[in-house]
């Protein structure tokens, strides 16, 4: 079981770097005015924040 943990922490760490490089992408599509672009990273960010919630759902259960 402490392995599933590492492996649950370490998702939930990589997840946070992708929705924070997804964040600056999104902060540079708005500049640019690329609507298409703001709207996927913005669908990619909600996506990605609900499966780092669910990971950390997992974890906090009892992994």
């Amino acid at each position: 079981m402490a392995n599933r943990k590492k492996r649950l922490q370490k998702g939930i760490e990589s997840i946070e770097k992708q929705i924070r490089l997804h964040e600056e992408k999104l902060k540079k599509a708005e500049e640019e005015g690329n609507l298409e672009l703001e709207e996927y990273y913005a669908k990619e960010i909600a996506a990605k924040r609900k499966d780092q919630e669910e990971k950390q759902r997992i974890l906090d259960k009892g992994g």
